[in-house]
């Protein structure tokens, strides 16, 4: 089976963007497709309209820095990406990316940036992994 579309999650984590080596090594090889995604949530523990829509412009250009520099290192190995920025919960936005784009191959980081995060809602990577339409490669 051919890996053509490769769909890499990235959090800014040093084990998303050693996933993100390990895709690009893979598109590389078959002429794939990497499409990055980053999924923020928003919180709702912000007082007023004004904290929310500073705290969402904030968090939304902190995962478009990550996407940035995520395209920046793919295309220095000459392999060219898509983007997708989405709000929501990581697990569930990845999963129904993977499912609606049809994608071969999910390539993912064993530990994303925050541990306490992943104690208290579960591993984005183990949520991924159990119910993901493709195959997962889990990278650490």
């Amino acid at each position: 089976m051919l890996f053509e579309k490769i769909l890499v999650p990235l959090d800014g984590s040093e084990h998303s963007m050693r996933a993100l080596e390990k895709a690009v090594q893979i598109a590389k090889q078959i002429d794939g497709k990497v499409t990055l995604i980053h999924v923020y949530l928003v919180s709702q523990s912000a007082i007023t309209p004004m904290q929310v829509s500073r705290y969402v412009q904030a968090i939304r250009k902190q995962g478009e820095i990550v996407l940035a520099e995520g395209e920046k290192r793919a295309n220095a190995e000459g392999v060219q990406v898509e983007k997708l920025l989405l709000m929501g919960h990581a697990v569930e936005e990845i999963l129904k990316t993977a499912r609606k784009g049809n994608f071969n191959l999910v390539v993912i980081g064993a530990r994303g940036i925050s541990k306490i995060k992943e104690l208290l809602m579960g591993s984005v990577s183990d949520g991924v992994t159990k119910h993901a339409p493709c195959p997962v490669l889990v990278v650490r």
